[in-house]
């Protein structure tokens, strides 16, 4: 029978206790990572504003595209119909 490998070490207590000594640092760095998450959000808002703008811009311009195509196939057509 092969023995298993414990992959998980456990973090020495002294480190732990060092960290949540002073709540101070941690509720500022808390409060930095606040504001870096919220300017995040915003800078995705924008480029999703910009992205539904682009995408509103190709669908128009792809509407354009296939009338004109459509008005082409037409006159074509048209044109055809009177040579014979």
């Amino acid at each position: 029978m092969v023995q298993r490998v414990k992959d998980k070490a456990k973090r020495p207590a002294a480190g732990r206790t060092k960290e949540q000594a002073s709540p101070a640092p941690a509720a500022a760095s808390g409060d930095a990572r606040i504001k870096a998450l919220e300017q995040e959000r915003d800078r995705l808002k924008a480029e999703l504003e910009e992205a539904r703008q682009r995408i509103a811009a190709l669908e128009e311009s792809r509407s354009a595209v296939a009338s004109r195509i459509d008005w082409v196939i037409e006159s074509l057509s048209g044109a055809v119909d009177r040579n014979d």
